[in-house]
């Protein structure tokens, strides 16, 4: 294998019987830790959903990048995707609304995320929560608050026709491209193991900060594989192109909204929607709307 250089760059349930759910819901997500992370009283008012009404947009960190989760028209600056539907529910949930209307009154701002910026963002309040493929992870509920999941995917590899690549046993020495603050490394990693390879597959690891430039780097040859979340790389697969072992399933991935510790008020408005959205169908209708893999 040729090695490439490197690169580093109808339920019943109503919105309200939820809601009623809600500051308990946020209480728990926020756990123990939300003391200490807490602000003064006049700081912290700021999180909350009175301030986001007052404001009169809420603002939302979401993928630009990722057809059918988060993708933002370069010709039209339209954003579209399961994850933007999700937020305009979230904003007609805080503004007693209806999601349509939500998205007509344009009552959510959306804020481009990638996998490295999506927590920063959040933290420094320029958003108000990030609903962007976001895994949850034990460590990264010790720094935000998640939802319960919304969606469940796994990862996927994406390689060339033309590589010759067609089982795992192919990738060794060579280059596995991902993204910047993802987790695909140690779930490659950990399948290897699961699978009895890691003595027999060696592989080196190229980080890039967008798929697009990811789905570039696969195509000129950069790297020998695209590996990332099944559904995200739907939105990249084509002519040239294929999944690796397709019923390899392996790195499962929960998807959550991510909040701050100290916006427990809000954490529980989004959790009391999701809750909604799963247990109607929503989402599964979202998902073949998508046309999610």
């Amino acid at each position: 294998m040729t090695r490439p250089a490197i690169v580093t760059g109808t339920t019943s349930l109503t919105r309200r019987s939820f809601l009623g759910m809600a500051g308990a819901l946020g209480l728990a997500l926020a756990g123990p830790s939300l003391g200490g992370c807490a602000r003064s009283g006049a700081a912290s008012a700021a999180d909350g959903v009175e301030a986001i009404q007052g404001r009169g947009v809420l603002r939302c960190g979401v993928k630009t990048d990722v057809p059918g989760y988060g993708y933002q028209d370069p010709a039209t600056g339209i954003f579209r995707g399961m994850e933007i539907d999700i937020c305009h529910e979230l904003a007609a949930e805080v503004f007693s609304t209806t999601a349509q209307e939500a998205r007509d009154r344009k009552l959510v701002e959306f804020t481009g995320v990638t996998a490295k910026t999506r927590g920063p963002l959040v933290d420094s309040g320029q958003v108000d929560l990030v609903c962007a493929t976001y895994t949850i992870t034990e460590e990264r509920k010790r720094s935000w608050n998640f939802t319960d999941p919304y969606y469940t995917d796994s990862i996927g590899m994406l390689v060339l026709k033309s590589s010759g690549i067609k089982t795992v046993l192919d990738l060794d020495g060579g280059v596995i491209g991902i993204g910047e603050g993802a987790n695909t490394k140690k779930a490659m990693e950990k399948m290897l193991e699961d699978q009895g390879l890691k003595d027999k597959v060696h592989l080196t690891f190229a980080q890039y900060m967008d798929y697009p430039t990811l789905a570039a780097a696969l195509a000129s040859g950069n790297i020998d594989v695209f590996a990332l979340d099944r559904s995200i790389l739907g939105g990249y697969v084509n002519d040239s192109n294929e999944l690796l072992q397709s019923d390899l399933v392996f790195g499962e991935q929960d998807y959550g909204i991510c909040t701050t510790k100290r916006a427990a008020e809000l954490a529980g408005l989004c959790q009391a929607v999701v809750s909604r959205l799963v247990a109607d169908g929503t989402i599964k209708a979202l998902a073949r709307r998508y046309e999610l893999l």
